[in-house]
């Protein structure tokens, strides 16, 4: 049954026009949520290339049709579900449709962001609205043609039937539909009635990806164009003191040597400044060639002095720095409920833990790379970045110049993890352009991504909970972290509300090494921490740890507290799917299984990880994982996003370990930094829950439950339990691997 719902358009929302050179008509939206309904349209785009625009559906006369996708594509899918929305309403086959990428339009969106989970949530109404409402202007234009009333006709499949079963196709409407009101009301389908929606669809990039065509940041070529290697500090906190740049320009292919660093430094002055342009402040060499390998050849033979203008940090130290703030004073309390200082007075017994991880690189497999080509009539940027609109705004900020003379295009990412939420290398390759007034492509190598990049931060979390009488009467979560805890929202996820005395403190180091989100932010090890606490509780109560949790989200039913993020409900409906796909509670003999159940970015999920011995050595073998995101719009799409997420939080937990000596990296490639291989991949089994509720995130929920997960099978198996991340090396220390 259709749904009908006012619509969000007014006819200022739409850009129309029937004179384009190959037929046919553009239909523009403001089609994402929050989009501005005041958007003004260019008056007359017929002497404009429709590339120009991404606001837009075009619909040629043959019928068919191209949907221009506004968010970046960084492997999570969008560029095929967001187009995939508009195409179920719009009722067009999928094989009619062609994907375009659109570029930076902050006329028409807000929110073109690849970032945190949110661009299906964010845009699914506004999206879905966006197809009803082109499909209703078609309807109503062949309605007018046949002089019938249009609730007298039907759309499907491209094809327009009214009462008497005869057919127009979108493409013989077209011209007339460009002339139409936009309706008032548009009736959206019921889930029941999707067709394209829940069916796998093959990523619309693909045959380009396997193939080797040009898609990715690093594939981007303009006539002109040279290359730049940039030599940056080799320590955080180090300041450029002077460099020799005589042998850099005797390597072949090497064209010239600048300095830059002014532009940023210039910026830091302002208050309203983009806190990234720190990453891009200091003074750096520039080696610019005839092609890459030229550039970072140059780039090895500057001689450059450098001088440690902040005290050299180490990762002992960043360890004794956290433990210090968890016995000291100095926390900002994030949510305190009850008061835990009584309860644990008056308990039988207190539990308490300390949990410590490292920091962790992205290690993207496109190494950081931009074009700029800035002009006294434009600034043209091309190239992979999560957070366009904002380095767009830095950039003309930083120059002096206007944000109408930007051009921001953004090409496929080949990984993002969070680094390139952080524009510090448009910013640099926007300097080195408007300092040499050509066209350039800055390329980073892969030690450049690992050593001055921007990291996840050391954290170190202490949990203590009381037990009174059998029951968890108090919960205090402490955290301490490098440079500070940047969402506040974990005081607010589970057990916030199933405990009757709950706090949630949080205390900062200030370090001058860089660092920001990481795959899913905070919970990636927070989510071990405190199920692997939970799960220990639970063992001191001589409960199960599922049905204890069960115990919990019953406190939680019915809670009035709007503070709290998760649905106990829908926490439930993925524990109960999890253990019964897992046969969690009959295992096989010799399989020791780990029980996880977590919430983070509007998505709730429970694990179980199974665990086997071989050669006196836990393995793991499978990861069953339960999963509510509401409707699944690509199952294809979202499977690949679980299982990726899995795979690389049981990676990273497991070997993941990134160590400072004198503010200087102690890796700088992948020889030295351990990543998960294809042969320790367990297999992933994924299933999700079936409802009709809008959709959430994928890209990164399954991630933090891994690590928990893993890490309760693996103290069934050997006895031992981790309080330490990565698990090899805390197994090593513990002589529990053969």
């Amino acid at each position: 049954m259709s749904t009908l719902i006012p619509s969000k358009f007014s006819r200022r929302s739409f850009l129309r026009t029937s004179s384009l050179t190959s037929g046919g008509m553009l239909i523009g939206f403001n089609f994402f949520t929050a989009c501005k309904d005041t958007a003004v349209m260019p008056v007359d785009i017929s002497k404009l290339n429709y590339n120009d625009f991404n606001a837009f559906i075009k619909i040629a006369d043959n019928g068919m049709v191209t949907i221009f996708s506004p968010n970046p594509e960084i492997g999570q899918g969008v560029k095929t579900s967001m187009p995939m929305i508009i195409a179920e309403e719009l009722e067009v086959p999928w094989e009619h449709v062609h994907v375009a990428q659109g570029v930076l339009d902050t006329e028409n969106y807000v929110r073109q962001v690849a970032g945190g989970s949110q661009s299906i949530r964010f845009g699914w109404d506004a999206l879905r609205q966006t197809g009803a409402t082109a499909r209703q202007m078609l309807v109503n234009a062949a309605a007018t043609k046949w002089k019938v009333d249009p609730s007298t006709c039907t759309a499907k499949k491209g094809i327009i039937t009214n009462s008497k079963g005869e057919t127009l196709g979108y493409g013989d409407v077209v011209k007339e539909a460009a002339g139409m009101e936009v309706p008032e009301n548009v009736a959206l389908k019921d889930p029941k009635e999707y067709t394209l929606i829940g069916t796998d669809v093959g990523n619309v990039d693909i045959d380009k990806i396997i193939t080797g065509k040009p898609l990715f940041g690093l594939d981007y070529k303009a006539e002109g164009m040279v290359y730049a290697a940039v030599l940056r500090p080799p320590a955080f906190g180090q300041t450029l003191v002077s460099y020799d740049e005589t042998a850099a320009k005797a390597t072949p292919g090497v064209i010239d040597v600048i300095k830059i660093g002014s532009k940023a430094q210039e910026m830091m002055t302002k208050e309203d400044v983009n806190w990234t342009v720190k990453l891009a402040q200091s003074e750096k060499v520039v080696v610019l060639a005839k092609n890459t390998w030229a550039a970072m050849q140059g780039k090895k033979a500057i001689n450059a002095v450098w001088e440690q203008s902040t005290t050299p940090e180490s990762t002992a130290l960043h360890q004794q720095k956290l433990l210090d703030l968890l016995n000291g004073n100095k926390f900002k309390t994030l949510r305190k409920d009850g008061d835990i200082k009584k309860a644990f007075s008056k308990a039988d017994k207190v539990i308490e833990r300390t949990y410590e991880s490292p920091f962790l690189p992205h290690n993207c497999m496109e190494p950081m790379n931009f074009y700029a080509n800035v002009t006294d009539e434009k600034i043209h940027l091309v190239g992979p970045v999560q957070t366009p609109a904002d380095a767009a705004a830095t950039v003309a900020a930083m120059l002096g110049r206007d944000m109408a003379d930007v051009r921001l295009e953004m090409t496929r990412m080949g990984g993002g993890f969070g680094r390139r939420l952080y524009g510090d290398f448009v910013y640099e390759a926007a300097e080195i352009s408007d300092t040499i007034k050509k066209p350039i492509k800055m390329v980073s190598s892969r030690e450049d991504d690992m050593t001055t990049g921007v990291y996840r931060p050391a954290i170190t979390y202490r949990i203590s909970a009381s037990i009174k009488d059998g029951e968890i009467t108090g919960y205090h979560l402490k955290e301490a972290a490098i440079n500070g805890n940047m969402y506040g929202l974990i005081p607010n996820f589970f057990p916030a509300g199933a405990i009757e005395n709950y706090q949630v403190d949080a205390a900062s180091y200030d370090s001058s090494i860089t660092t920001g989100a990481w795959r899913a932010p905070y919970t990636n090890f927070l989510a071990f921490a405190e199920q692997n606490f939970i799960d220990e509780l639970a063992h001191e109560l001589d409960k199960d740890p599922v049905a204890l949790r069960l115990a919990l989200l019953q406190k939680v039913k019915g809670s009035t507290d709007d503070r709290i993020q998760y649905s106990p409900e829908r926490m439930e409906d993925v524990i109960h799917l999890a253990v019964e796909k897992s046969g969690y509670q009959t295992p096989k003999e010799g399989v020791y299984q780990g029980f996880c159940a977590y919430y983070c970015h509007n998505t709730h999920v429970a694990e179980v990880a199974d665990v086997v011995m071989e050669n006196n050595t836990p393995v793991i073998k499978k990861i069953t994982v339960a999963v509510d995101c509401g409707i699944v719009v690509n199952p294809l799409g979202a499977l690949n996003q679980v299982e990726g997420g899995v795979v690389d939080g049981v990676g990273h937990a497991m070997y993941g370990d990134f160590k400072f000596n004198d503010s200087t990296p102690a890796s700088n490639n992948y020889d030295g930094y351990r990543l998960i291989r294809n042969g320790e991949a367990p297999k992933v089994e994924t299933h999700f829950v079936k409802n009709t509720l809008s959709p959430t995130g994928l890209g990164e929920p399954t991630l933090p439950p891994a690590g928990a997960a893993i890490a309760i099978a693996i103290q069934k198996a050997t006895g031992n339990r981790l309080y330490k991340q990565p698990f090899v090396s805390n197994m090593k220390a513990k002589n529990i691997l053969g």
